[in-house]
């Protein structure tokens, strides 16, 4: 007899902000993104965010979307990250599917991406701003 691939369980997707720092810390790390060694810091940040949605498989963290609003006009997309071992599955384009029809009535929705990205995210709707350049002042305690 052959053997049986294990069963692969559907990815599940919430609105919440209740995470553990070390489901935070282990997900941003697998994307090698800094802010992964500051899960306690992640974890506030999430509880702070207007909206978070994530994505599940069974108890593992596999991608997460967060938001930062003013509550009526303006929505900022934060964080959109998916483990790489479940990218090209299309949760990435749901968690985005899932914001921008949570923030239908906002006049405008930004997010800042890489450029590698860019396609991306102009696939999933959204467009380069002509004229503009996104402007950071990044403070990382080292240590």
């Amino acid at each position: 007899m052959g053997e049986q691939e294990p069963e692969t369980m559907p990815i599940e997707y919430r609105d919440t902000k209740d995470f553990e720092a070390g489901q935070l810390g282990e997900l941003f790390l697998s994307v090698q993104w800094l802010s992964g060694k500051y899960p306690d810091k992640l974890k506030v940040a999430m509880q702070n965010s207007d909206t978070v949605f994530s994505a599940w498989d069974g108890d593992k963290l596999v991608g997460l979307m967060n938001a930062m609003s003013d509550g009526i006009m303006t929505v900022y997309f934060h964080f959109l990250l998916v483990r790489p071992e479940y990218q090209g599955q299309g949760i990435g384009r749901t968690l985005i599917r899932m914001m921008l029809d949570r923030y239908a009535d906002y006049l405008r929705k930004i997010l800042i991406a890489d450029d590698a990205e860019i396609a991306f995210y102009e696939h999933c709707g959204f467009e380069v701003a002509k004229g503009t350049t996104a402007l950071f002042i990044t403070s990382v305690a080292l240590g």
